[in-house]
């Protein structure tokens, strides 16, 4: 709705607000559920292993993917007669920066157990430095306070900037 918003505002008054323009790969695009794979995944999903969150420790992680739901087949193959599969296989190329067919060729004559494990895995290597990195940030206060204090005077000057101009557009008088 912001979007719309802006594009409205820059087709009535001009050039005011920068239109973002989505970047959306084509693996991971979509990532569903763990637990119902025809839904997106969500982190207000009431199953707490439906999703995997970026503070989940490893072995949170690891169990979530070995409960995923699959399917009595046991191909590893993507498919619209299989959405867990298809999901997990999804997320494993998605964190490997591989394809879907590539994925499937790596799992070819695999178990569903060994699939899950290997995909958990994935993602739990991919989150561990991410881990890392918040543990530290977080640690140090004083930089924290300094990031917080620097952005919000840069997003003030920004917003002020911004907001002055849509005044001067629309008409507004600001008795400055």
């Amino acid at each position: 709705i912001t979007r719309d918003i802006a594009i409205r505002f820059n087709n009535r008054y001009g050039e005011t607000f920068r239109i973002p323009e989505g970047y959306i790969v084509k693996e991971g695009a979509k990532i569903n559920s763990l637990q119902d794979p025809v839904h997106k995944m969500s982190k207000s999903d009431e199953n707490p292993n439906a999703s995997v969150f970026l503070s989940d420790d490893k072995d949170a992680v690891l169990r979530k993917f070995r409960r995923a739901v699959t399917d009595s087949d046991n191909r590893i193959v993507a498919s619209a007669e299989k959405p867990g599969v298809t999901n997990l296989l999804n997320i494993y190329a998605s964190f490997r920066g591989c394809t879907v067919p590539e994925a499937e060729r790596e799992f070819e004559g695999m178990g569903y157990g060994d699939f899950k494990t290997a995909v958990g895995e994935t993602v739990a290597d991919a989150l561990a430095p991410i881990q890392a990195e918040q543990k530290r940030l977080l640690a140090d206060k004083g930089y924290l306070a300094d990031v917080l204090r620097r952005g919000a005077e840069s997003a003030f000057r920004a917003a002020r900037k911004t907001l002055s101009k849509v005044y001067r557009k629309v008409g507004f008088y600001r008795g400055e």
